[in-house]
């Protein structure tokens, strides 16, 4: 590539990176139908309103140009049934993390400073389980194939989500989702509904899993 090229195109993100502005112009000039005049319709008190045809009940991208609904195959999409003692573990971002590139240890959506080695808990199951804030816990995760895998040196976090679901950080768990447990469709790994159990754990690094 042109090394003037590669200056200019250097200089135009800086710029950017300097003026947000300059990014809303650009996704302004993509995306007009939405955006037109981003920067303007920024400064309206509430913001400016993204139509969508759903609300305007305008199915005419359907093929019978009314709205379709679909019966889904069963009710639960976990991939697993219920068990005693089997979490539903749900991998997530902080607020500093652009998909699996993390920028810092503050995340201000849960108030988690310092530290990702968490497990976000119902306060009824930490007591359910005997433990407490703090206490250091490990998952492992249920398979069908048998695998070990086991993520140790996680702390407890209590955090209001629904009784017998739990959350931790990826890419820290996903050493705990197996390949094979993905969405039908787009084979996306499914990181948001993954069997887990707690176990007894010291505050140590990961163990590599191992076949049993």
């Amino acid at each position: 590539m042109d090394a003037k090229l590669v200056l200019q195109r250097c200089k135009s993100a800086l710029e950017r990176a300097d003026d947000y502005s300059k990014i809303r112009d650009a996704i302004a000039e993509t995306y007009p139908q939405w955006f037109k005049d981003f920067n303007a319709r920024l400064t309206e008190p509430g913001g400016f309103y993204r139509s969508n045809k759903a609300r305007k009940r305008d199915f005419s991208d359907t093929e019978t140009g009314r709205v379709t609904f679909f019966a889904p195959k069963q009710l639960s999409a976990t991939g697993f049934a219920d068990k005693a003692g089997l979490f539903r573990l749900m991998t997530l971002r902080s607020s500093d993390q652009f998909n699996t590139t993390t920028y810092g240890y503050e995340d201000r959506l849960r108030d988690v400073s310092g530290t990702r080695d968490v497990v976000f808990m119902n306060p009824a199951d930490i007591a359910k389980l005997g433990l407490t804030d703090g206490d250091a816990i490990g998952l492992a995760t249920e398979a069908a194939d048998g695998v070990r895998r086991e993520k140790h040196g996680l702390m407890v976090y209590s955090y209001d989500i629904p009784q017998g679901c739990i959350g931790a950080y990826y890419p820290e768990c996903n050493v705990l989702i197996p390949l094979s447990h993905h969405a039908e469709q787009s084979k996306v790994p499914a990181g948001k509904s993954v069997s887990a159990r707690i176990i007894r754990s010291s505050m140590r690094q990961p163990e590599v899993p191992l076949a049993p």
